[in-house]
């Protein structure tokens, strides 16, 4: 049973380690991605903020007076937040896959190597006494 389990173990922890560079490119490749889809959502807002700069291209001349600038305020905030949220919550996910099979290995590693040190010390305490038994039976 115990080897069945080591093996599985094994098992486990070795395509974890096959795995790990693909998950190391993935969150890379992830960074990549948020960062501009960032970019693209802000484009439009920056668009918003420089109205000055959208007639000069459209070639509308107006005065300053007509020039209505909207405030970019708290919906480009409010999206990159979101954004970032979303992009913690992804390595937050990415590190759970990773160190929940690690920390479940080493746990059973860790209560096997303890049973056996407990199994050894109750051996020897066993041993201990069947001499200080067969010593008061001689005496």
């Amino acid at each position: 049973m115990k080897s069945k389990l080591l093996n599985v173990l094994t098992v486990c922890l070795v395509a974890l380690v096959v795995i790990s560079p693909g998950l190391i490119v993935l969150s890379l490749v992830w960074e990549k991605h948020t960062e501009f889809v960032r970019t693209q959502k802000l484009v439009p807002d920056v668009n918003k903020i420089n109205p000055v700069h959208d007639q000069a291209i459209t070639g509308n001349k107006s005065s300053p007076s007509q020039i209505v600038t909207p405030l970019p305020a708290h919906q480009g905030v409010n999206q990159v937040v979101t954004i970032a949220e979303s992009y913690k919550l992804a390595i937050i996910i990415q590190w759970f896959i990773v160190l929940i099979p690690l920390f479940i290995g080493l746990g059973i590693i860790i209560h096997d190597r303890y049973l056996v040190y407990r199994a050894a010390m109750l051996k020897e305490q066993v041993e201990m006494l069947e001499r200080l038994w067969q010593q008061s039976i001689e005496q």
